[in-house]
């Protein structure tokens, strides 16, 4: 009753806070419209605008949307910027409102006159904290692994970001996991982000407009996590005439088409990434195993149409698939007969989103998102037996996985110029498989059909929100707000009220403090198997007995922007509680049945984070890049783990440093490099063991000693990444030639340790001489320096 008479009074709230909005409407006047590239038609997230009469600024949505408020006035002179663009002037009238779209002229920012041309909305007067935002641009010239572009790698060098194994794609956020971070591609959510093992993530950088990841400050619109939120936008496509481009790289070989479908009214993206490695390997390995075909590939599939309607309306549709796949195939024949084993694992997304934008009034901006995501795994092993007269045929299979289906309104109030409310609702339908096992026999003697684990659970999440950012120029600026969610599974409601509150102090001098909370629920949980194998991510609901996590953030921080804001700085403190957090038992996990895997999982954990965060950014000019430090301390804490003892997370890492600078040595050629540090992972390791006698004569059975979880660490971890980009213009059509170093000094970090027994000669005079044996600890690495090479062109 208590949390429903909240949300009665955040109602009735909300209702007055928009009449009192509209009566302020009658003493101003707007400018709105898009803001777009004027070669391509591809809008311009985040882009400036800026009335120099009054003072009064804003920037565009995530649709190239903006309006701008301002006092009556009879003449507005509008100044719109966007970095890597010539910044625009315009003079208008300022009797009626005004609807203008802006388009901007790509430029590059080399020179200081150009440079003076850009402006940005310092850091110190923006509503937001612990946000980070990495051009595209930016991220395609530092350097990777086979010449391939890497949004998360980029992520994963700013402060309180971490990843986790080297070589992995997942990161974790100031102490949070993997399944806590809401990654979203088109304002849908993506299950599993990794290929190759984690070498690579599932973003094809040919396809992305823009990357936003929010570590906390969360506006009231993001929920349904608890550590972060990355925000991707696909790209709209070209508008004006039909481009493609290409690459071929050690990794992944990828090409993109993107046109009008109708010039300045529609357009279409195509972009197809893909892993070669199969096509070499199947034929040789079967050529050097004697028939037996080992494959392995990756492959990612966007797609994204998009029509306007007219001024006021544009519809939007996107698709993803991305899978990874191994499979073995080998023949066995026996006189003129054949056999057949087949072995086949698939895992990946499937997305599909429409949207539909519809502009009320210069003043109120809607979005309508109905979207549709699937994640799953799947395992499939076939023996075709036609030997003789009696053939045999089997086949095994398991399959796991996530399906949602989702409907979104968000609307965007525009209310005055140093204010603008958002408000919506949403609605995700999830369908649960959480493991499913078939097993068929098909002989002479024996037939027979068998599924185990055959259910799914279904749960659904509602939810509400309104965001109030306010400012006041030069002093003051806020986002106030909060969000009302109800799960619903096996007939049981949680609701959960989540306030969210950021505001920010202008000091002077460009000098701003600012602070925030937050409050998450989670309804979904990840159990993930470990080591090194292929990866098994299982999605599993929240329910009675697994209550949905919960996580309260706040954070406190000062940020300053110096030398007309080409240099950001921001020193952030975050302190983080997390409960009803779950993980396996003590030597359990996936056993091919989930059926029962609430049995198997510790539940109503508790987590702790805490650190202090530090960035030093440069963001234009002939030399750009970041230099960021992270001190911080993660545990975990559940009452059957460890004695009851708190423990070090995994990925705890006390300190984290990473440097990364781009440089333009001129037009053609600039030079990048990346250097990282970071305190080794914490890790368990036996500190002794003893022999039990096994009921077989001579077999002892070996017994672990350990003194709790996570209590040591691994050597510290460091490599430096170089990379050369070779650009030039043939025929009027874009090249690139990518050279790149990963690991240039070959430092051989630590993947997982594990203990070794060795033989050696003993002939120490006072004991009997002879072989013995003793107990070495080994260190395995996995990535020493690897060169690599690819080539990019447009046509």
């Amino acid at each position: 009753m208590y949390k429903i008479a909240c949300l009665h009074k955040f109602v009735l709230i909300f209702c007055l806070v928009i009449m009192h909005a509209l009566m302020l409407n009658s003493q101003n006047n707007s400018i709105s419209g898009y803001i777009s590239d004027r070669n391509s038609g591809e809008i311009l997230i985040g882009a400036n605008i800026v009335d120099t009469i009054s003072g009064k600024g804003c920037t565009s949505n995530n649709y190239g949307f903006y309006s701008l408020t301002i006092p009556n006035a009879d003449s507005i002179s509008i100044f719109v910027s966007y970095m890597g663009y010539n910044s625009i002037r315009q003079y208008f009238s300022g009797a009626q409102p005004i609807r203008k779209n802006f388009k901007l002229i790509p430029g590059v920012l080399l020179d200081s006159v150009m440079v003076c041309g850009y402006r940005e909305i310092p850091i110190e007067l923006r509503p937001e904290m612990s946000v980070v935002s990495i051009p595209i641009k930016q991220v395609e010239n530092l350097p990777s692994i086979g010449g391939e572009a890497d949004i998360l790698k980029a992520i994963q060098l700013m402060p309180g970001v971490r990843s986790g194994n080297e070589g992995s794609s997942d990161f974790y956020v100031r102490g949070g996991s993997p399944d806590q971070n809401l990654i979203l591609l088109d304002d849908v959510p993506l299950y599993y982000i990794n290929h190759l093992g984690g070498f690579v993530s599932t973003f094809n950088s040919d396809a992305i407009n823009s990357i936003k990841l929010i570590k906390g400050g969360f506006p009231a619109r993001y929920g349904s996590r608890l550590s972060s939120v990355l925000d991707v936008r696909m790209k709209d496509g070209n508008f004006k005439e039909l481009s493609g481009r290409g690459t071929i790289g050690m990794v992944a070989s990828k090409i993109s088409f993107e046109g009008p479908a109708r010039i300045d009214s529609s357009s279409y993206i195509v972009s197809f990434r893909r892993f070669m490695y199969d096509i070499i390997s199947r034929p040789l390995s079967k050529w050097i195993f004697d028939g037996v075909e080992l494959g392995y590939y990756f492959y990612d599939f966007n797609s994204k149409i998009n029509y306007r309607i007219n001024e006021n309306n544009r519809i939007y549709f996107s698709i993803y698939l991305g899978d990874d796949v191994t499979l073995i195939r080998m023949k066995e024949k026996e006189n003129s007969s054949t056999g057949v084993n087949k072995s086949k694992v698939k895992w990946g997304n499937k997305l599909a989103a429409i949207r539909w934008n519809h502009i009320f009034s210069p003043r109120l901006f809607s979005n309508t998102t109905i979207t549709y995501t699937q994640y799953r795994h799947f395992l499939e092993q076939v023996h075709n037996n036609k030997f003789g007269q009696q053939p045999k045929e089997f086949y095994n299979s398991f399959r796991s996985g996530i399906n949602d289906l989702s409907t979104a309104m968000d609307f965007e109030f525009y209310v005055t110029s140093n204010y603008t409310m958002r408000f919506g609702t949403s609605t995700i339908f999830h369908r649960f498989t959480p493991g499913v096992t078939n097993y068929s026999q098909n002989t002479v003697d024996v037939k027979s059909d068998t599924l185990f684990g055959d259910y799914s659970i279904r749960a659904w999440e509602q939810a509400v929100y309104a965001e109030n950012e306010w400012s006041v120029r030069d002093f003051f600026n806020s986002n106030l707000g909060g969000r009302i969610s109800r799960y619903t599974v096996n007939d049981k409601q949680f609701i959960s009220f989540e306030p969210r509150l950021l505001m920010g102090f202008v000091l002077g001098h460009n000098l701003s403090l600012k602070g925030s909370w937050a409050r998450m629920q989670q309804n979904v949980h990840l159990l993930t198997s470990g080591g090194m194998g292929i990866p098994l991510d299982l999605w599993v609901p929240a329910t009675p007995v697994t209550k949905p996590s919960v996580s309260n953030q706040w954070a406190l921080g000062v940020a300053k922007s110096m030398k007309n804001n080409l240099w950001e700085l921001s020193i952030e403190l975050y302190y983080k509680k997390l409960k009803h957090l779950i993980a396996y038992k003590e030597g359990a996990g996936y056993g091919g049945d989930m059926m029962d895997w609430q049995d198997k999982i510790e539940t109503n954990g508790k987590g702790l984070a805490y650190g202090i965060e530090f960035l030093l950014q440069k963001k234009a000019g002939r030399t750009s890049g970041w230099v960021g430090y992270t001190i911080s301390r993660t545990t975990r804490d559940f009452s059957n783990l460890n004695l009851g003892k708190p423990f070090l997370f995994k990925y705890d890492r006390t300190h984290d440093i990473s440097v990364v600078c781009v440089h333009k040595l001129n037009k053609k050629v600039n030079v990048s490099a990346t250097w990282v540090f970071a305190t080794g992972n914490a890790f368990t390791l036996a500190q002794g063991r003893y022999f039990l006698n096994n009921e077989k004569p001579r077999v002892p059975t070996e017994i672990h000693i350990y003194d709790g979880i996570n209590t040591l660490r691994m050597r510290s971890y460091h490599k430096l990444d170089v990379s050369l980009n070779y650009e030039w213009r043939k025929n009027g059509k874009h090249r690139k030639l990518n050279l790149s170093i990963y690991n240039l000094y070959n430092r051989q970090n630590p993947y997982y340790y594990y203990f070794e027994d060795q033989q050696y000669y003993h002939n120490d005079p006072n004991e009997t001489a002879g072989l013995r044996y003793k107990t070495v600890l080994k260190q395995q690495s996995f990535f020493p320096i690897i060169p690599s090479i690819s080539y990019s062109f447009s046509f």
